[in-house]
């Protein structure tokens, strides 16, 4: 029991330092990337001159140098530059500068202007306006926009360490990924109804390790699918191996977790989140299982295998 419970300690501790220093590969993941072009040209060179051959031409592409870095860059810029500031500077700017015009039209104090039908009409109408023609649509658009970066990121450090993505075919490329993103779904609601257990501070552990676990596999995923790893693979993994993906999703989600808005929780995620794609693609996961297993995935699998496969078979059987 002793040994045991070292051993998760030990994990746990793994797993945090593998999810903050494998984040600093940041810094020479570009140069190993372009080491490595360089390198594959330079053969390609001393192959021509032995063959006396024309060589065939290859489109270099110039922009895929400090991918990795730009991407980062781009994320930043986009959820922290764009997206966050200007949210911060409706409510800390904006805000106070037409309340402060509204004051002076109609003359009054300002505490009693608050008071006032002019400003309680006035003010959060400006707030829903500002998040129906702002936030909502450009929140939505950084999702999807950053998700493409996460995707050039992963792979651009996929294959600088394991070379050429091992990926399935069209169809199943797709089901693979339809059948990930209901057992993400029906996870995190599982995280957010376990935190409604009645016991005080048992119901936020629970929460808090689903959404450390989930972090994790957000993280690994890239790297597992270039991998050719199917889902049952890559959450029996999760599971057997647990202390060290809790210990690895652990720092994400205490940093996510900081701000009480979900709007500024996404900036920060879609700003903190390519440093573990890094991460989760250089760590190396224990070798040795926990001796507890946590079938923590087991009822989101079995609702995901239901859902999935009625929503395949239905053409055939409504025949």
């Amino acid at each position: 029991m002793t040994d045991s419970m070292k051993l998760i300690i030990s994990d746990l501790c793994h797993g945090m330092r593998d999810a903050v220093l494998g984040a600093l590969f940041i810094f020479r993941v570009d140069a190993e990337i372009n080491a490595l072009a360089e390198e594959k040209k330079r053969r390609q060179e001393e192959k021509r001159r032995e063959t006396q051959r024309r060589p065939i031409p290859v489109r270099e592409k110039k922009e895929s140098e400090q991918k990795v870095m730009q991407r980062i860059l781009q994320c930043c810029f986009l959820n922290g530059g764009v997206f966050w500031l200007s949210i911060v500077a409706f409510n800390s700017l904006v805000l106070p500068t037409l309340q402060f015009i509204t004051q002076s039209i109609i003359g009054i104090s300002g505490q009693s202007l608050s008071n006032t039908t002019v400003w309680a009409w006035m003010g959060p109408m400006m707030s829903y306006t500002f998040s129906a023609l702002w936030v909502l649509p450009l929140f939505v658009l950084s999702r999807a926009v950053s998700s493409l970066w996460f995707q050039d990121i992963a792979d651009a450090a996929y294959r600088k360490s394991r070379g050429r993505p091992q990926l399935p075919n069209l169809s199943e490329l797709i089901a693979d990924l339809l059948f990930s993103l209901i057992v993400q779904a029906l996870f995190l609601i599982q995280s957010m109804l376990v935190s409604l257990v009645p016991i005080p501070g048992v119901g936020q552990v629970l929460s808090l390790l689903h959404l450390c676990l989930l972090n994790s596999l957000y993280a690994f995923e890239y790297k597992w699918f270039n991998m050719g790893w199917k889902v049952h693979r890559r959450l029996s993994l999760i599971e057997l191996n647990w202390p060290y993906f809790f210990g690895f999703g652990l720092p994400l989600a205490v940093l996510t977790s900081l701000p009480s808005s979900y709007i500024i929780r996404g900036c920060l995620f879609s700003i903190l989140f390519p440093l573990f794609i890094i991460s989760g693609n250089e760590a190396v996961t224990p070798s040795q299982p926990c001796d507890f297993p946590l079938h923590i995935f087991s009822v989101v699998v079995e609702i995901s295998n239901r859902i999935f496969h009625r929503t395949v078979h239905r053409p055939k059987t409504s025949r």
